[in-house]
């Protein structure tokens, strides 16, 4: 009987030994969340408290501590956020199951990359085996703001499906560079000839429509995509729409509608993007 009881405590204790295990681990998993969200202030608030006591050596030193390792976790989160141009605003992670040989981490990410903000959440499975950790994820979710950008899209449906993480980072800062060059292209002309050019589905379209203020009904049309494959090549596309009269059509004997996209395309080996649009302005408006 009482080797049976004997069992039974050292099964409990056991048990409330990985229960301690957890609830420190989400401790420490809880912190690192609140320094993300909160760092900064708490940076103030401690430095406050500092100023304001008195004496306390010890209890001193370690609030002086503890904001020199709140200041370099400030300054490693910004250079990280220089180098990979990726900025967190939110990080959450909670153990759902620790063992000697397994653990499963449930993590929630939420930040921007350029003017693009995604939220991304996975669990993290690790498995020991003898001396070789074996480390995967599964259960991946990403949500991109933006539902104008469709090839993108479905990049993302592919990544969830890989579960490729890495890839879909790598990917979205290409992606989000590219999108900005276009945004701030399309907001140059827009300002230089506002009585010209218009953006008729907005700046971060792929939309930009030229109409001559001299011959009515003859416009042109960009069409500037950005193509995503589903290895994570990011590659922009622009495209060219004429339009003009049927009767004018009828007087276009150089058949500009027609060549007019090869010509465009032509422009663009040549001079590049921003050059090739303002030849474009310029020979039908000005």
């Amino acid at each position: 009987m009482t080797k049976i009881m004997e069992h039974k405590y050292e099964d409990e204790i056991q048990m409330l030994q990985k229960e301690i295990e957890m609830l420190e681990a989400e401790r420490e998993e809880s912190l690192r969340s609140i320094f993300i969200e909160h760092g900064g202030r708490l940076q103030q608030e401690i430095k406050s408290v500092l100023e304001e006591k008195e004496g306390g050596g010890e209890q001193k030193h370690a609030l002086s501590k503890l904001i020199t390792q709140i200041k370099n976790l400030e300054k490693d989160r910004r250079r990280q956020t220089e180098i990979n141009g990726i900025a967190l605003n939110e990080c959450f992670m909670k153990t759902l199951h620790k063992s000697e040989s397994k653990q499963v981490q449930q993590v929630r990410l939420a930040g921007h990359c350029g003017q693009l903000l995604f939220q991304v959440e996975f669990a993290v499975t690790e498995i020991q085996e003898d001396k070789v950790l074996h480390r995967r994820i599964t259960e991946l979710n990403i949500v991109v703001d933006g539902a104008e950008f469709k090839d993108f899209s479905a990049f993302v449906s592919r990544v969830e499906d890989t579960k490729d993480l890495l890839l879909f980072f790598r990917t979205l800062r290409m992606f989000s560079e590219r999108c900005e060059e276009r945004q701030q292209t399309f907001q140059h002309f827009q300002k230089k000839y506002p009585d010209v050019v218009s953006l008729p589905e907005g700046c971060r379209s792929e939309l930009m429509t030229i109409r001559s203020p001299k011959l009515p009904g003859v416009s042109m049309t960009i069409f500037w995509k950005i193509d995503v494959s589903k290895e994570g090549l990011v590659k922009p596309s622009l495209e060219l729409l004429l339009k003009m009269p049927d009767q004018a059509q009828e007087l276009d004997t150089k058949k500009v509608m027609e060549n007019g996209s090869d010509h465009f395309k032509s422009l663009l080996q040549i001079l590049g993007v921003e050059a090739s649009i303002e030849g474009l302005i310029r020979t039908l408006c000005l």
